[in-house]
């Protein structure tokens, strides 16, 4: 299966089935839904770290890159997995988490003992000269991002958690293990690799003060090694795979920056995934507010990074959903009044763009932001630092609260609902390690039974495999002014589609182009548009008044010409 035609399919594997009952997903849990995973029709299956961790960063604080969670299962068990997945044509992708390490991990302690070659395997400086900290850089979890090393008098770099120490990839020894990393999991059959955070790898030495009144996350983001070290890691590993398929994560970045990234020129990733689209519901550009989504500026990103990607060459990895975002449907659509049609919109939104789609567990069936209502409730340690803070500045806590609670990353790490067994979801027999709020009326032996959400997913995955206008097509935009309604054309070898999906609550009236009037139906999510239909069954003329086309609220509907 090529880039174009793949989709991902992302597990969090502490979620998604636990095999033992100790309320902890594990690897066993994922190797018995594997056929669930297959009957997706994905290509792909990305899991967030397995690999052991004081758990301060729910996994993302390793302590070791080369082993296997006691707690998910063993090395047996992956390579049983490895194997399961591979036999019904799925590739396993790993997250490969190289800017920082646990500093649990045997490099950060044979540093603190004083090994000086591993001392070099991390940024260590004093203090200034008037006794602060050596940058006034800002950890992306809260406070300081600099922490005492041991009594040393010197300082380690955390842009995370204290407990994750950034690694100096200016040192090749650093690279090189890097390298080894990757290179260990290939020679376990994987070919697919999710890079963690990986263009914050190349800061610029010296390390500086970010100017006062500018945003210090530009002194160690995109800079030009990023570059230079992605593309030594390829060859140096994933690269000597023709069929590798790999992608960055990007803070903070810019379209030109992922063109390079990943325009196949360069030798670097497969694509990347940006979050830009994903901070529209920030007041002023900061994640803990509380604020009504800006539409047009969704709009505004998606178009400029379809354009700005294509015109460069570059690919987009396309998702609403991870571990580390609230769900999709809470934010920016209406779960309560239109559950199916707010999750299929927003399925149709990335699933017809130009890119690779992702689809986050339990996307497929409209999993919605647990009903929490206490902070004791969440686990995440940034959710709880997020509350601290807000209360500390004065905010009332009701207030505090209900701010993490539209934002908090513990929102789409609620296990996988299976069923409506109370308290466990299907997930496990005992106590869940974060517990679900709605199963009942949510879950996947619901979907297969009557549901709307799943059959839909399943139908656009096909699609993408079936039609090259949408795998390969050029995008271009439509209606960029509508005030409720996100439109776009696909193009491929005289085959045009059109999307339509409405954001609002209410019809909206949306003209369609002349070349579209004698256009069919390709798929749509109300009744009456079936998904389960072949292509070009339905119409469109059915539907249109007057050469327009009246989209019902969170509406979305596909016209092939």
């Amino acid at each position: 299966m090529s880039l174009t035609d793949s989709v991902v399919y992302q597990i969090y594997p502490k979620s998604f089935r636990d095999s033992t009952g100790d309320g902890v997903g594990d690897l066993r849990g994922i190797i018995e839904k594997v056929d669930y995973i297959a009957s997706l029709g994905v290509d792909h299956v990305w899991f967030n770290p397995f690999f052991p961790s004081p758990g301060r960063d729910n996994g993302y604080d390793i302590s070791d890159y080369c082993a296997i969670d006691p707690a998910m299962g063993t090395m047996e068990d992956f390579e049983d997995l490895v194997a399961a997945l591979g036999k019904r044509g799925i590739g396993v992708m790993l997250d490969m988490v190289l800017n920082h390490v646990s500093t649990d991990h045997e490099w950060f302690q044979r540093a603190l003992a004083g090994d000086p070659e591993y001392q070099d395997y991390f940024y260590l400086l004093p203090p200034k000269e008037d006794g602060s900290l050596p940058t006034n850089w800002v950890s992306k979890f809260g406070g300081p991002a600099w922490a005492p090393f041991g009594d040393t008098g010197l300082y380690y770099l955390c842009l995370y958690d204290r407990t994750q120490a950034d690694l100096n990839w200016h040192n090749p020894a650093v690279r090189a293990q890097a390298a080894r990393v990757v290179n260990f999991w290939r020679s376990k059959g994987v070919k697919d690799f999710r890079f963690d955070v990986i263009n914050v790898i190349g800061k610029t030495l010296p390390l500086e003060d970010a100017p006062a009144g500018t945003d210090d996350r530009y002194m160690y983001t995109d800079g030009p090694l990023v570059h230079d070290y992605l593309r030594e890691l390829s060859a140096a590993s994933f690269g000597q795979d023709p069929d590798a398929m790999t992608v960055g994560e990007m803070s903070s970045t810019t379209v030109e920056a992922c063109v390079g990234y990943s325009n196949p020129a360069n030798g670097e990733l497969s694509m990347v995934f940006s979050f830009h689209h994903l901070k529209v519901d920030y007041a002023n550009g900061d994640k803990w507010t509380r604020v009504p989504y800006d539409f047009a500026a969704l709009k505004r990103i998606l178009n400029e990074w379809a354009l700005g990607m294509q015109a460069g060459g570059g690919w987009n990895a396309l998702f609403w959903n991870n571990h580390d975002q609230p769900r999709a449907i809470d934010r920016f659509a209406d779960p309560v009044n239109y559950h199916v049609e707010s999750a299929t919109m927003l399925a149709t939104v990335i699933h017809l763009l130009r890119g690779t789609p992702y689809v986050y567990m339990g996307e497929e069936i409209g999993m919605t932001d647990p009903a929490y209502r206490s902070i004791e409730d969440y686990v995440d340690i940034e959710a709880r630092n997020a509350y601290k803070e807000l209360t500390a500045g004065g905010m009332e806590p009701q207030e505090a609260f209900a701010v993490v609670h539209s934002k908090a990353r513990d929102n789409a790490r609620t296990p996988m609902q299976w069923n409506a067994e109370v308290p466990g979801a299907g997930f496990t027999t005992g106590t869940p390690w974060l517990r679900s709020t709605n199963q009942g009326a949510v879950n996947v032996e619901r979907e297969e039974a009557q549901g709307r959400i799943l059959p839909y997913y399943r139908r656009l995955i096909a699609l993408r495999q079936e039609l090259p206008v949408i795998s390969r097509g050029a995008y271009a935009p439509y209606l960029l002014e509508h005030e409720d309604v996100l439109a776009y054309i696909r193009e491929h070898e005289g085959s045009r589609l059109l999307v339509l999906c409405n954001f609002s609550a209410h019809d909206a009236e949306v003209p369609v182009p002349e070349d579209f009037i004698a256009a069919r139906i390709l798929i749509g999510n109300y009744d009456g548009n079936d998904s389960s239909r072949s292509p070009g069954e339905l119409p469109a003329a059915d539907r249109l008044e007057k050469g327009a086309l009246r989209l019902r609220p969170y509406e979305a509907i596909a016209l092939l010409a």
